[in-house]
């Protein structure tokens, strides 16, 4: 009896054990770590403090520094109150085809086009556009009304995202020096990002204009590391010290997620610069994997 289970021990051994064929391939390892140090370099040589997380989306393989540590998001909160408003019009308690007209007290400084006119009406729909192609404070500030302040961040706990919190609207200095400041990391972040790729908890209708108002086209330091042509699904941020860009880069046979947060940055453009060194360097691996064989052959 002894010998029996002694025998049926070393089969479960054996067969936990990973065989040759289940082992990480070595060369694609090596190719991995190329990147890793890559990225490395970039954050220790930027003069501030940079983290980030990229997502396989193929894989879900992870590549991350810092991804648990609460930075900043400056305007790239916005992509949360993006899927609470499709979120919403979900669930129907409200309507994108709304039109709703400025209120004078949401006229806030800042990025976008709005606090310019002189009395606009729009559906909440055109008001999300300008939101993420603009990065228009009003038009946010408009959403933030619409979907309530603090329904953005309890969505957020509902998804497993309690660091990310809408704390204020935009260009409100006083809630900032409170310490109202609106939050998140480079891995919730990036699970944000999976979370809108894979449509979790909205419609295929919601998904798709979601998707799509993220896609329009606009300069960020992420898309600048990328060649034309690839759809990037994205939302920027900047604040004094902070650059932040996060999104879904659709590269074909190998769709990847980039989150990247810089902060106590003594110039915003090094944040922005180092945002676009990490983003090539994603972009280079990724493009590579996807054209290749398991044996490292470029196959077009």
């Amino acid at each position: 009896m002894r010998r029996v289970a002694l025998l049926a021990v070393f089969s479960l051994v054996a067969l936990a054990r990973p065989s040759a064929a289940q082992s990480p391939d070595p060369k694609g390892a090596e190719l991995r770590q190329k990147l890793v140090a890559s990225l490395e370099r970039t954050a220790a040589g930027l003069d501030g403090v940079m983290g980030y997380a990229i997502v396989d989306l193929t894989s879900g393989d992870r590549i991350e520094r810092l991804p648990s540590a609460v930075f900043a998001t400056a305007s790239t909160i916005k992509l949360a109150i993006l899927y609470e408003l499709f979120k919403q019009a979900d669930e129907g308690t409200l309507s994108l085809d709304t039109v709703r007209p400025l209120d004078p007290r949401q006229v806030v400084g800042g990025t976008g086009v709005l606090a310019e006119l002189t009395a606009p009406a729009l559906p909440l729909r055109d008001y999300a556009i300008l939101m993420v192609v603009l990065s228009d404070n009003t038009a946010t500030n408009v959403l933030i009304d619409a979907v309530g302040l603090s329904n953005v961040t309890a969505r957020m706990a509902a998804l497993g995202l309690k660091e990310t919190k809408l704390r204020r609207k935009m260009i409100d200095l006083a809630a900032a020096r409170r310490g109202d400041e609106n939050v998140s990391t480079p891995g919730e972040i990036a699970r944000l990002l999976e979370v809108l790729y894979r449509g979790e908890g909205l419609k295929k209708e919601s998904q798709d204009g979601l998707l799509a108002i993220l896609k329009k086209s606009k300069s960020t330091p992420i898309r600048r590391g990328i060649p034309p042509g690839i759809a990037v699904a994205n939302k920027p941020g900047t604040l004094e010290g902070v650059e932040v860009d996060a999104g879904i880069v659709y590269l074909q046979g190998r769709p990847y997620v980039l989150s990247v947060m810089t902060t106590y940055l003594t110039e915003n453009v090094a944040g922005e610069a180092a945002i676009t060194t990490a983003s090539r360097a994603a972009f280079e691996y990724f493009s590579r994997v996807a054209k290749s064989s398991e044996y490292g052959r470029a196959i077009r």
